[in-house]
């Protein structure tokens, strides 16, 4: 056996050992990378052990792409609590407790975020201003406090203290026990020890995506008047199941409860597209309820957002954490309702009534109910509970130390035990979950045990029910097609002046059901019928280009190709139950040759096809969006006006045809070509793009107006994306010269004081780089670096200034940004102190060049966009 393991786990998941240097490292975390390890068997219980002892990692490797595939790569706080707890690394007197603490590996970003993820994910809100920020009162925020403390063995522990992190610095670095690791290309890393190497690549290849530890099969669901389809049972260690959550089915529209890891999947297997969610309630943010929650940005439409603000609170605060985002981002994504606990709440019909459960972060049971017959229907979800004895023990009646009141802790076990005509519930037992024997006398009519990754006992069984994935509980029979409203509405966007009667001819055609992986239309075939997609999602396979797309309801198959007369060029294949209403193609023709429709339907076909290839419109975009994105886009070849920033502001560009060239002074910084976008920068900060765009001759630009993009979560998302890579790109850049570092239009950022520093903060870096490479007397380097870091200090005072006059959202960890940077730059001035090889010069003209534009072109782009907007300054 050599000296290093490797093993490939999953699609973008490596365990790499080094048995002789006791280094087990856990390379690229997407979501359910625990499972992966467990299933692979690197994680196993230790039997001969006197206590509850797993093996595994003990240092995890951060991918340096925080996506990929749309998909999110750093996911790290179930392996770090399997580090903790189940390894036992944090136990008091544990075997695994060898004062070693969970290592996190990768660049400056990535480890940032997934620090304050963890943080987050452990906690939630962490003081009594930051409760009563989110609505508490001062008092319910001082008992919260109390409960929280009381979970956490009296302290709110700073991330430092559970966790170690390493900065893969450019060259070399040694990780612990003589092994290193090199960065070689992004996401590419090389590992040595002794004379071994290994390289592990994290990046997806072009027909990869990150797979589920399981397969759930396919599954054809109801959706009647009110149902609860069962689709997730398990929990964050089950490697067989979804962790536990529902769907509730109410009148035709489809929300989630929690979305935990690989959503998606469990979505399809279900015959469910994103597209299709109308909403989520959450109870809480841990992974395994949470996990999926980046995964319903990639929505075409802003799905809905139910919880209670001390939820809602502590979910933003994790996810802008996990994304590096800023927290009033979080609008931009989700439509928020604020539920009132402890009241119903009536949301379209559907009443709900959240309350607060005691956890170790905010937490709410929900009961939902709708009226029927001579009362209501009701269901009950309570996850993440806590047992009847673990809330005898937390009792405590003095008000200074942590604990809750004899009073609320029988008031809980009331609100657990309140009749149902469904209800599930947690019963994972330990510190933290719940147990069955608690409701032997539950009154309920039907008991569904979950968030366990075992089978239930003979007790469990005599008190509660199982419900395996995809099984459904209907609650009230529908006597209505919710469907047909469906359809109708996705077809006024195709047709949005057609009379009514014609909208019944269309409605009154048969509708269909594909299989799972049933070739719908196959390329090269002729088109005698097409089909609406209803419900579920298809796949578009081009075999010229090679090239796989995804469409969802509200879409047509084939339909142009028959109006043209010609035979399929692409092949449509369901990717689950697909329900589709089937037409004719003779009847079709002439249904749109007597409403003369052609030739706007052609345009509109050719527009949306135009949106299908750009990297931002393309994938699970639904053709009703982008119809209406298509009715607004304006294309023109006349590009004389768009140097002028007042004439594009409005809206961002996508190349029609012929290609840009983005141009930053004399230097080429980007080629683009079709498909490609422009004036990002307007879209995401409200500002001028600090590249100067040159066209080529055979140029057009699709113009579409930034208000119809604005409620698109994907779009919002990719380009936000978009900028950030971009702006890292050029300061992590190699081929520029210090020209960069001259000031430019470009740089403002619109808030006049700050442009004027950041003036004197590019001059003062540039001086220091030219002293430090003509070899100035040290004393002078010296005072010049020291003049950057006395400057640079004076500046973080002002924004920070600006941060608490303005209530800026992202102030905490902006200022941690500036404490940090402040820290490097004393350490860069004892460097100075000494003079340099080439090597050292190299790392500090990057380090210099790199943060000032970082903070110049991204973080305080942020905050001034912020400012800005509120119009406060």
């Amino acid at each position: 056996m050599g000296k290093i393991i490797k093993t490939k786990l999953a699609n973008g998941v490596y365990w790499l050992d080094f048995p002789d240097a006791d280094l087990r490292i856990l390379c690229g975390c997407p979501a359910d990378a625990v499972k992966h390890m467990m299933k692979r068997g690197v994680i196993f219980t230790n039997e001969a052990s006197p206590v509850f002892h797993e093996t595994g990692p003990n240092a995890i490797l951060l991918s340096d792409l925080s996506v990929q595939k749309s998909n999110f790569s750093n996911l790290s706080e179930f392996p770090v609590l399997q580090m903790l707890y189940r390894q036992g690394m944090i136990l008091p007197n544990h075997p695994g407790n060898t004062g070693v603490k969970p290592l996190l590996i990768g660049n400056p970003d990535q480890l940032t975020a997934q620090i304050h993820y963890i943080h987050r994910g452990n906690y939630g809100l962490t003081s009594e201003d930051e409760l009563m920020q989110a609505g508490a009162t001062a008092a319910d925020a001082k008992q919260l406090m109390r409960l929280k403390l009381k979970f956490a063995f009296g302290k709110i522990a700073d991330p430092s203290e559970l966790l170690d992190s390493l900065v893969i610095e450019p060259e070399a670095t040694p990780i612990r026990n003589g092994v290193t690791i090199e960065r070689t290309a992004v996401n590419i890393f090389t590992f040595c020890y002794q004379d071994e190497t290994i390289t592990v690549d994290l990046n997806l290849d072009e027909d990869e995506q990150y797979l589920p530890p399981y397969k759930l099969g396919q599954y054809q669901v109801e959706r009647p008047y009110f149902s609860i389809i069962h689709s997730g049972e398990g929990d964050g260690w089950d490697i067989e199941r979804p962790s536990m959550a529902s769907i509730l089915v109410f009148q035709g529209k489809t929300y989630l409860i929690d979305a935990g890891p690989n959503i998606e999947t469990t979505l399809q297997s279900l015959g469910i597209d994103i597209s299709e969610i109308e909403g989520i309630f959450l109870t809480h943010c841990h992974d395994d309820h949470f996990a999926g929650l980046p995964t319903l940005i990639r929505s075409d439409h802003r799905i809905k957002f139910f919880s209670t603000r001390l939820v809602r609170h502590a979910t933003i605060k994790k996810l802008s954490a996990l994304l590096a985002m800023e927290e009033s981002r979080f609008t931009q994504f989700f439509d928020v309702f604020d539920l009132k606990e402890n009241d119903w709440n009536n949301v379209e019909g559907l009443e709900v009534k959240p309350i607060n459960s005691p956890h170790p972060m905010e937490t709410t049971i929900m009961y939902f109910r709708t009226q029927w017959g001579d009362g209501y229907k009701t269901y009950g979800h309570l996850a993440d509970i806590a047992s009847f004895q673990v809330l005898d023990g937390m009792v405590c009646e003095d008000e200074g130390q942590p604990g809750i009141s004899q009073a609320y802790c029988e008031q809980v076990k009331q609100q657990y035990l309140e009749p149902c005509d469904l209800k599930k519930l947690d019963n994972g037992g330990g510190l933290i979950h719940g147990v069955a024997s608690d409701f032997t006398e539950d009154r309920s009519e039907k008991i569904i045990f979950a968030h366990t990754a075992r089978s239930l006992n003979e007790k469990e069984r005599q008190i509660g029910s199982g419900a395996p994935f995809g099984t459904e509980d209907i609650l009230i029979p529908g006597s209505n097609d919710f469907l047909f409203s469906k359809a109708h509405g996705y077809l006024r966007s195709f047709f949005p002046d057609l009379p009514r009667d014609q909208f019944k001819l269309l409605l009154n055609h048969e509708i269909i059901d594909f299989n799972p992986e049933e070739i719908i239309v196959k390329a090269g075939d002729d088109i005698h019928n097409i089909y609406f997609v209803l419900s579920g999602a298809v796949e578009i396979l081009n075999p010229q280009a090679h090239k796989i797309h995804r469409m969802s309801a509200g879409s047509f198959i084939a339909d142009m190709h028959g109006l043209c007369g010609e035979k399929a060029s692409e092949t449509y294949r369901a990717l689950s139950f697909v329900k589709a209403l089937k037409f004719p193609m003779n009847m079709y023709m002439e249904f749109v040759k007597r409403n003369n429709m052609f030739s706007a339907l052609s345009m509109l076909a050719e527009k949306r096809e135009l949106l299908q290839k750009s990297w931002l419109f393309g994938g699970s975009i639904s053709d009703g969006i982008k119809n209406a994105i298509s009715a607004s886009m304006h294309i023109t070849d006349d590009l004389k006006a768009f140097q002028d920033f007042g004439s594009t502001h409005d809206y961002i560009g996508l190349i029609k045809e012929g290609s840009v060239t983005l141009m930053l002074g004399d230097h080429v910084f980007q080629e683009l070509c079709v498909g490609d976008t422009l004036f990002e920068d307007h879209a995401v900060y409200g500002m001028e793009s600090i590249f100067k765009l040159k066209f080529s001759q055979d140029c057009a630009i699709a113009l579409i107006p930034l208000a119809v993009i604005k409620e698109i979560p994907i779009v919002q998302w990719k380009l936000l994306e978009k900028v950030s890579k971009q702006m890292r790109a050029l300061a992590n850049s190699h081929i520029w010269d210090d020209s960069l570092l001259g000031w430019r239009t470009e740089y403002n950022v619109g808030l006049d004081i700050i442009d004027e520093h950041h003036k004197q903060l590019l001059s003062l870096t540039k001086d220091l780089i030219s002293a430090i490479k003509q070899q100035t007397a040290l004393p002078k380097i010296q005072k010049i670096a020291q003049e950057l870091a006395d400057y640079t200090r004076f500046h973080f005072e002002k924004e920070e200034e600006i941060f608490n006059e303005a209530g800026y959202s992202e102030a905490t960890s902006h200022i941690e940004k500036h404490r940090k940077l402040a820290t490097q730059l004393d350490a860069l001035t004892e460097r100075c102190a000494k003079r340099l090889n080439k090597k050292e010069a190299e790392q500090i003209y990057n380090f210099l060049k790199r943060w000032v534009l970082l903070h110049i072109l991204l973080e305080d782009r942020k905050y001034a966009s912020y400012i800005l907007s509120s119009e406060i300054f």
